[in-house]
């Protein structure tokens, strides 16, 4: 029973493992004695049981960062305080191995304080697993399923807690600075374009705007093409044509052709006020978070910029990816993101996980950007109301397909 039980723990606990640590990354595990290995060049550390054995835990965090990279991870799991009588019943009817060394029994708010107190910050947490022995079916209906229901979420066998350096971002000069590319996605908008190449703020050491026409059955596309050559000498625009469909396929495309250090989507539609841009390139410039997210419900609404069945479908799907993700996200649906050129380049290279889903383009670049641990930041934004042509949002159909890839997103993330 002992073996049946550690076997099922281990095998369970490395699979997780695989799941939160991508493949291509470079990879130290660590005991809870530190050893003199290559240092400052790992993308990942992994720390797994081993902070019930360590004496002074803000100390050993301190001192693994020397083995981290300035962008890498640190990926924890540990025993849950909550298991401790348990464990300890199980020790003595021998399912597991008696303890040789008294534990420190930590819950998932000890490992954040001394996080903290080290430096580091947190990115994402959990706990994992309420069914610790192997029974045929039911182990893993409520390991898969269970486990990540309220209130059982709560008390998983393990936390895990994945941090990454507070390190404060500084440049030099204004030529040291990012660069950043925004991709303008742009259907039967001929009415904003000229404002948006006008409006947009110069950012960074340069600012491109790269517009996708897509399909447009008014005269977008020649309105790019005037506003480009219009203001050729003050402005880098380029521009282009989607060949396929859909908002996602014409951001890839954008995307392909940028050349900023940081790709950033803006609707079209002008809903976010062109200035606040730069609000997003300050929070990813200052390291602030690795993915900025737009956020529309903070500051009050102009009327009829989101109906009320809008609000509550927002508010729904923000909950539901927020549980999916373990990371807080107030509106997932809002058009502006932004996310450092390096970082989708693995969120390109991952693609294969979750597949071509996402007819939009945000949602690709969340659960990538998820998949990956960078560290998500909602940026609160003042939505205005649309003042040329007409929204290209189906409210059902497109709430369909969202509803379809929240539940794709709790199969390939979640539900493990």
């Amino acid at each position: 029973m002992n073996k049946l039980f550690a076997n099922y723990y281990h095998n369970y606990l490395d699979s997780f493992l695989n799941f939160l640590v991508p493949s291509n990354k470079k990879t130290l595990t660590l005991k809870f004695e530190i050893k003199e290995e290559s240092k400052g060049d790992y993308d990942y550390l992994v720390v797994s049981d081993a902070l019930g054995y360590v004496y002074d835990i803000q100390k050993y965090f301190t001192e693994i960062q020397k083995y981290l990279n300035d962008d890498g991870r640190i990926v924890i799991t540990q025993y849950s305080s909550l298991w401790e009588p348990v464990l300890r019943l199980a020790s003595i009817f021998r399912l597991r191995s008696t303890l040789k060394i008294e534990q420190n029994w930590l819950s998932i708010n000890d490992i954040k304080n001394f996080a903290h107190l080290a430096n580091l910050e947190v990115i994402k947490f959990g706990t994992k697993m309420i069914m610790p022995i192997y029974i045929p079916v039911v182990s893993s209906f409520l390991n898969k399923y269970i486990a990540n229901i309220f209130p059982f979420s709560r008390m998983g066998l393990f936390h895990y807690v994945v941090l990454r350096k507070h390190i404060t971002k500084t440049y030099s000069d204004e030529k040291s600075l990012p660069s950043i590319s925004i991709v303008v996605p742009a259907r039967n908008e001929a009415g904003t374009i000229e404002k948006i190449a006008k409006d947009l703020p110069d950012l960074g050491s340069f600012t491109e705007i790269i517009f996708i026409e897509g399909n447009s059955t008014d005269n977008t596309y020649d309105e790019i093409v005037r506003v480009a050559e219009k203001y050729k000498n003050t402005k880098k625009i380029l521009y282009g044509k989607q060949e396929d469909k859909g908002k996602g396929d014409a951001v890839r495309k954008g995307f392909e052709m940028a050349t900023g250090d940081i790709l950033t989507i803006y609707d079209a539609d002008m809903t976010v006020p062109a200035p606040e841009m730069k609000k997003f390139y300050d929070a990813i410039v200052q390291n602030k978070g690795e993915f900025i997210n737009g956020c529309r419900l903070i500051y009050p609404l102009q009327k009829e910029s989101m109906r009320v069945l809008n609000i509550l479908g927002n508010k729904f799907f923000s909950l539901a990816f927020s549980a999916i993700l373990d990371q807080r996200l107030k509106d997932t649906l809002c058009g502006t993101k932004v996310i450092w050129k390096k970082d989708y380049e693995d969120v390109k290279a991952n693609r294969k996980f979750f597949g071509d889903f996402d007819p939009f383009g945000d949602f690709d670049l969340l659960f990538g950007a998820a998949k990956l641990n960078l560290k998500i930041i909602d940026l609160p934004i003042h939505y205005q109301e649309r003042t040329y042509g007409t929204t290209n949002i189906s409210r059902f159909r497109h709430g369909w397909l969202l509803l379809q890839m929240t539940i794709f997103a709790a199969r390939k993330i979640k539900l493990l």
